[in-house]
């Protein structure tokens, strides 16, 4: 007869904490994919519901019947595709040369990646450079390259960087590559436990992005989600560009929460394809080198 295992009190409350927090995030987006999915009068007088009664898809007809949520869903791809790209590159490109601790050229590029974490240019001086200097207004790169690179994970990445063998690195030296070889064919594929979580963390920024959005690009054509789901929440009149039928007035509450599932969907997608390199990433992040 073998014994049965005693549960210990520290993992049952470890269990009834975690469905307890689970239960505290499902549960708000629940309310708001029934709400998607309930008649616009029902929202109206009683408000949310855990069941969609009476069932309506009014509000998602009206999302994919015109082009306009169609255009925002290109541009906030554009911009995250791109945008985490490019981020990932020059991150991991500054990364790699603080890492590498190379006399005269890694502690100026340390100084001038962590001064950011400190001061900042301000609001105006920024619209200026990217309006009149750059002349990027109503264009994608508007959003991008202001947010091309976080100080915060460049130093999270060169933590990781310098977990890598060093032995590796010399044998390759010793063989004759080059340091673009080194980088590109040794330091990258180590490192994608680190790549997939600092990747991430740009996506789900680049995505979520609407205030630089709403600085820079005045084109209602070229709207990311977030931007035309605040421009929707703050102006019920904003709703008047999707399309209705002759007589009908846009299920303005329905067409709020719709949205809302329409722009949070994606981004949901994106965590299981880096689920199995999260813990070890941040974990090699989080290690002082």
């Amino acid at each position: 007869m073998t014994k049965k295992k005693r549960l210990e009190p520290f993992t049952i409350v470890s269990v009834v904490g975690v469905g307890f927090f689970m239960v505290l995030c499902v549960v708000p987006f629940w309310m708001i994919i029934s709400g998607s999915f309930t008649a616009e009068s029902k929202l109206a007088t009683t408000g949310y519901s855990l069941l969609p009664e009476p069932f309506s898809t009014a509000a998602y007809e009206m999302i994919f019947t015109g082009p306009t949520v169609l255009e925002a869903y290109f541009a906030s791809i554009f911009i995250t595709v791109v945008g985490t790209a490019l981020s990932l590159a020059a991150t991991s490109g500054i990364a790699w040369v603080i890492a590498r601790r190379l006399p005269g050229i890694s502690r100026p590029i340390a100084v001038f990646a962590y001064l950011p974490m400190l001061f900042s240019g301000g609001l105006v001086p920024l619209y200026l450079l990217v309006t009149q200097y750059l002349h990027l207004q109503n264009s994608y790169f508007a959003v991008i390259l202001p947010l091309l690179v976080a100080p915060f994970l460049v130093f999270i990445q060169v933590s990781a960087f310098r977990q890598l063998p060093e032995a590796i690195l010399e044998s390759a030296r010793i063989d004759g590559a080059g340091e673009w070889r080194i980088f590109f064919r040794i330091v990258l594929p180590l490192s994608k436990p680190i790549l997939a979580v600092v990747g991430l963390f740009y996506a789900v920024h680049y995505w979520n992005e609407w205030f630089t959005a709403l600085l820079f690009i005045t084109d209602i054509h070229k709207y990311p989600l977030p931007l035309l789901l605040q421009n929707m929440i703050q102006n019920v009149s904003f709703s008047q560009m999707l399309p209705t039928s002759a007589g009908q007035s846009p299920p303005v509450y329905q067409l709020r929460l719709a949205l809302t599932a329409v722009t949070i969907g994606p981004i949901l997608l994106a965590y299981p394809f880096a689920q199995r390199y999260f813990v070890k990433g941040i974990t090699l992040g989080a290690t002082k080198g």
